[in-house]
């Protein structure tokens, strides 16, 4: 299969980037953006904001070495750990978007609602904290998305992974919303959790219909 473009890619990843922040999902200079590129990957500098230009994306090594005069964001080990483990990822989105870091200070994303499953199963997981840039947030957070497209980061934010950038931003996006319905509805009590038999019976529908997924 023929490489993309590393252009392409660079223009594709600022636009995205841009996105994320457009959607209030980062402000500031948190949060970071990712594509894989060959044996390496493409990710936003460190210090990156709405800003950022094709110049100063990242292209980063297998052996964690880069290029350029600008340092990759401290968070890539977290998305070369995901590249390294998930064949399928070609793009990983890390935010700290509000309802995403308050719903991270408490624990795990329930199965409150039916849409909770387009990440691949009946909840969100939550991984411990570990501070940031570090080996061990790398490795807990992928091996969270082994059977996810995102889990939480303990007292942090989240992680995202998709076929291409728009995918990881619009999962990004989606668990933003989740996170805040899921907190509002926790404003008026204990919310319904779907049971084993309603998720099923979810899974089996949204396989059927391809819900939730693109062609």
């Amino acid at each position: 299969m023929t490489c993309p473009d590393e252009a392409d890619l660079r223009r594709t990843l600022v636009e995205q980037y841009r996105r994320v922040t457009d959607l209030r999902l980062n402000e500031l200079a948190s949060g970071n953006v990712s594509v894989r590129y060959g044996d390496g990957m493409l990710i936003s500098c460190t210090g990156a904001d709405e800003t950022i230009t094709p110049e100063q994306v990242v292209l980063v090594r297998p052996d964690g070495s880069h290029e350029g005069r600008h340092r990759p964001s401290s968070e890539w080990q977290m998305h070369w750990a995901v590249y390294r483990d998930h064949a399928d990822a070609n793009a990983v989105v890390h935010t700290h978007s509000d309802h995403v870091v308050a719903m991270s200070c408490i624990g795990p994303l329930p199965g409150f609602h039916y849409l909770v499953g387009l990440f691949g199963g009946s909840d969100v997981p939550c991984v411990p904290y570990y501070t940031y840039g570090s080996a061990e947030l790398a490795e807990t957070a992928s091996r969270a998305l082994t059977r996810r497209s995102a889990c939480l980061l303990g007292s942090h934010g989240m992680l995202s992974r998709g076929r291409d950038l728009a995918e990881a931003v619009m999962l990004a996006q989606r668990l933003e919303i989740m996170c805040r319905q899921y907190l509002l509805a926790r404003q008026l009590g204990d919310p319904y959790l779907l049971s084993p038999a309603e998720w099923q019976a979810f899974a089996d529908k949204a396989r059927a219909e391809h819900y939730g997924t693109r062609a």
